[in-house]
């Protein structure tokens, strides 16, 4: 058949691939799926299987594949060649209204539910409950109620999806997913925004959704997770199929080897730089559920911003950087007051703010890669005819594109063609190109793989050691304190509690976290 590929194996690999039989029952797979995009071959040649009450992890680099993969699988993309096979009917290319009816589910790492809707709405959605003709949002409501609490998710059921945190978004999407009993689960980067305790209820609810026989296609840069919850795992690099294991039977370094195609070294960049004055001052700083929260950070210094999902890191950063108005309290930038009102004024300000929300407050989709990077400093590009400098811009594009390895063709790539991970690499060229002396990360390295976070690590600590002050925000604790020359720990709107680095310890982080 046209398009059939063989799989691409790593040539050190001595493993057993489609060799590997299992016991369950293949429900779902795909054979010599091809797809390209423009100057870019997303996949070549891959045939991959799933089973019934099987958790199959897809981990890869940016850019390897993995997202295309779950997009012709949910029919959101067309193959160029290759055959779907679900259910024992072979099909040329799903389509997202056939991908539904036969039960196959997607939860993108990206939010995709109406902000304006109920969450029991939002559940309900495209499937709603009616009493006569119109909407009988009381047993919504009551059925939403009934999954919540099945699923151990605390949220109302009433409460607007504009109203709840990111990670509850996340999991009213997982909670959507569920109520349609569906035979094929996809979770994109499920984990990515979640606490240790949200991730012990979304690991439960996979171990029963697969004790019930679906099939769970589990994508994820955490590959420490993999252990505690995935049956196999296939490597994806480069668009192809590296090779397909048992989890049980291989480590973390063996899968960052096949996956990177070369060893690897988890490490974080070595600092020893004296901070030098206070670049940014906060002085009891209250409103969007922050109150009386008072620190500074120093030139050359890296600030982590530590605490459990919803303890207030968001809201604080975006109080500084004039997102959500403040109520009280005092920003001082050089030892200066601002009046910070609007994200301007912080720009102006000399301050730069890297969202937690890539797709929806990082980047903007339906422009150029060029224009991404660039946006943000078209002033002092332009001249006194407000003409823009093609040539400095080209320079400063490619020089990002070289130092921060972004997979893209041309810079005339729409950022929506992209890699989450490569969106991610964009959204901090923006704000370094302009070169504030005050930075704000959240969430820098969210989606990214092992081998793109060393490239951010070494970044943000070359920028401190240039003098940039710079505030972090991260969820993964060994991040935290890889990186931060001192961490704040923030609990219910509040700082908690402050670590040197000499005292940085997990344990006493989340003593701090879990104080009020």
């Amino acid at each position: 058949m046209a398009g059939l590929a063989c799989i691409c194996q790593d040539p050190r690999s001595t493993r057993p691939d489609e060799s590997m039989t299992s016991t369950k029952q293949k429900i779902l797979s795909l054979s010599g799926i091809t797809k390209t995009y423009p100057g870019v071959t997303a996949l070549s040649g891959v045939s991959v299987e799933f089973h019934s009450g099987e958790v199959h992890a897809i981990i890869g680099e940016n850019g390897a594949g993995k997202s295309t993969m779950i997009k012709i699988i949910s029919g959101a993309e067309v193959p160029d060649s290759g055959t779907i096979e679900y259910e024992s009917v072979v099909y040329e290319h799903m389509t997202p209204h056939l991908s539904r009816q036969n039960g196959i589910d997607v939860v993108y790492q990206e939010i995709n539910l109406v902000p304006t809707l109920s969450a029991s709405e939002n559940i309900f959605l495209g499937n709603p409950i009616m009493r006569g003709l119109t909407l009988d949002r009381k047993e919504m409501s009551r059925r939403a109620t009934e999954l919540f609490e099945r699923i151990k998710l605390g949220i109302d059921p009433k409460a607007r999806i504009k109203d709840l945190t990111i990670p509850q978004m996340q999991l009213v999407e997982v909670a959507k997913a569920v109520s349609k009993i569906p035979k094929v689960l996809i979770l994109d980067e499920p984990t990515a925004m979640l606490t240790d305790t949200e991730i012990e209820i979304l690991f439960d609810l996979i171990r029963d959704l697969r004790n019930q026989g679906t099939c769970i296609i589990y994508i994820s840069h955490r590959l420490q997770e993999l252990s505690q919850i995935a049956d196999t795992v296939t490597v994806m690099r480069d668009g192809q199929k590296i090779i397909h294991l048992k989890t049980s039977e291989t480590s973390r370094k063996e899968l960052i080897s096949y996956m990177v195609g070369r060893d690897v070294a988890e490490t974080f960049p070595e600092r020893n730089i004296a901070p030098g004055e206070t670049k940014l001052e906060v002085r009891k700083l209250s409103g969007n559920g922050i109150r009386n929260i008072s620190f500074a950070v120093r030139a050359g210094e890296i600030v982590g911003l530590a605490g459990l999902v919803g303890a207030g890191r968001t809201e604080l950063v975006r109080l500084i950087f004039g997102a959500d108005p403040k109520s009280s309290g005092e920003i001082l930038v050089d030892g200066r007051p601002v009046e910070i009102k609007h994200p301007r004024d912080a720009v102006e300000a000399g301050i730069g703010f890297i969202p937690e929300d890539r797709k929806g407050q990082g980047v903007l989709l339906n422009m150029s890669t060029r224009w991404n990077i660039v946006l943000p400093m078209l002033r002092q590009l332009s001249g006194r005819l407000m003409i823009v400098d093609r040539n400095r811009v080209d320079e400063i594009c490619n020089d990002f594109k070289d130092r921060l390895d972004i997979r893209t063709p041309n810079m005339d790539q729409l950022a929506r063609n992209l890699s989450g991970g490569n969106q991610q690499k964009l959204v901090l060229s923006k704000w370094v190109a302009r070169k504030p002396h005050i930075l704000i990360l959240d969430e820098p390295t969210r989606g990214i793989d092992v081998g793109a976070k060393q490239e951010i690590y070494r970044l943000i600590s070359k920028l401190a050691e240039e003098g940039y002050a710079v505030v972090m925000i991260s969820s993964e604790l060994p991040e935290v304190i890889g990186l931060s020359d001192r961490i704040l720990v923030v609990a219910d709107g509040q700082i908690a509690g402050e670590l040197e680095r000499p005292e940085f310890d997990q344990d006493k982080i989340l003593n701090y976290a879990f104080v009020h």
